[in-house]
């Protein structure tokens, strides 16, 4: 049993949002690290009580190399003042695509190499939301408890809530038809996916599509959606093949360069969580907290006692 009194909440700078949202959730304190940067760049940190034998929780997104470093440092720093464990979790991993590296040609597969570093600060327990690929959990030497927690149960709480009748679940590529499937077993619809091939580093050609979208309103899923060229491709493979409506989901809402924009202009509405910093609900945006499932397992994991 873990007792409340003895937990420390944290996050990095960019997950502080979600992280106040999780504290609601556990019915706990957010203690934010005492954080100024010098003329020079470099950061201070300091934690603003003692953590001493603490099980300490950080919750914290690595979209960036600055917030990749800050929870490196966080971990760190608390090994160096005897926290008693160090529980991570990682709502958006970046770099989480490049989990592999082509045969010779010299690609630096980041997605493996900048997770080992997240392990080698020794954290006790590191989970992550929706990978892209489970590579990742195995880059350590097997001493770490890791976890891959699906937001399954929300997508399907947030579809269910749309009231939408006669649709199919489409996934963009056959990578992720195996989840689209699971799911659309759970809502008792039909799925199918499209034929998608990268052929760049950002670039995809999104081909064929089966008839089964005819008559029904398509809903397209995929764990992330990066610069949105492949999702939209996938919504004109729908039309093309019958489609009367189509909608977009995603777990992490990256649109990175003018994303949003294509989106705007095809009028479609973007359907997604809140593990990617800045993501909230607007005219474009329909945002889902992943809080309370992180909420929930922190609670299993730590066994966190109840007031």
């Amino acid at each position: 049993m873990t007792y409340r009194d003895n937990t420390v909440l944290l996050a990095n700078q960019d997950t502080i949002p979600l992280a106040r949202k999780v504290a609601v959730e556990l019915q706990m304190a957010l203690t934010e690290m005492e954080r100024r940067v010098f003329a020079d760049g470099e950061i201070y940190h300091a934690f603003p009580c003692d953590i001493s034998g603490k099980d300490v929780i950080i919750i914290a997104v690595t979209h960036t190399d600055s917030a990749h470093q800050e929870l490196l440092d966080l971990i760190a720093g608390c090994r160096f003042w005897n926290a008693g464990t160090v529980n991570v979790i990682i709502p958006y991993l970046g770099y989480s695509t490049m989990e592999r590296a082509k045969p010779e040609s010299g690609e630096i597969p980041k997605g493996i190499t900048r997770t080992r570093q997240i392990f080698r600060v020794r954290p006790n327990y590191v989970a992550f939301l929706d990978l892209h690929s489970e590579a990742v959990l195995h880059a350590h030497a097997g001493d770490i408890r890791t976890r891959h927690i699906w937001t399954e149960s929300l997508a399907l709480e947030k579809i269910r809530k749309l009231g939408v009748q006669n649709y199919v679940l489409v996934s963009p590529d056959y990578g992720f038809s195996k989840r689209v499937a699971r799911l659309a077993g759970k809502l008792g619809c039909p799925h199918t996916a499209a034929n998608k091939d990268r052929y760049d580093t950002d670039k995809t050609i999104v081909s064929q599509l089966s008839s089964t979208v005819k008559g029904r309103t398509a809903i397209i899923c995929d764990d992330m959606i990066r610069t949105g060229g492949s999702m939209l491709q996938t919504v004109d493979r729908c039309y093309e093949a019958g489609a009367v409506d189509v909608m977009v989901m995603a777990t992490h809402l990256v649109l990175a360069a003018d994303a949003q924009e294509k989106f705007k202009a095809r009028g479609i509405r973007v359907i997604g969580s809140d593990t990617y910093p800045g993501r909230t609900s607007d005219d474009l945006l329909d945002v889902f907290s992943v809080a309370p499932l992180i909420a929930q397992e922190l609670t299993h994991y730590l066994r966190i006692e109840s007031w």
